[in-house]
């Protein structure tokens, strides 16, 4: 069964961009490793300074593996307004057309 792990935060004014490349660097990586086992998707709230991610996993991918997601989350810290909101939960259904 597929774990899913929701991921909200809030970062500093100052630091929305920033995060923003961070996480594009990411799914840089994502798109050139291609990991089997994963769905990820990361947005950006309305307010401009909201993040979620929501991380699908099968198996044994794991995104904090990356360099890329390594180095997302060694600078988290300092964007940060609050420490996140980590949630998982067992995945029931999901569409995928």
């Amino acid at each position: 069964m597929a774990t899913a792990v929701v991921v909200q935060y809030r970062t500093r004014p100052g630091a929305a961009e920033e995060n923003q490349r961070s996480i594009e660097r990411v799914f840089g990586e994502l798109a050139e490793l291609h990991p089997e086992g994963l769905r990820y998707t990361a947005l950006r709230m309305p307010d401009g300074v909201g993040f979620v991610h929501v991380a699908i996993v099968e198996g044994e991918t794991a995104l904090t593996d990356l360099p890329a997601f390594r180095e997302f989350q060694a600078g988290a810290a300092d964007r940060m307004a609050e420490p996140p909101v980590v949630t998982r939960a067992a995945v029931i259904g999901a569409y995928h057309p």
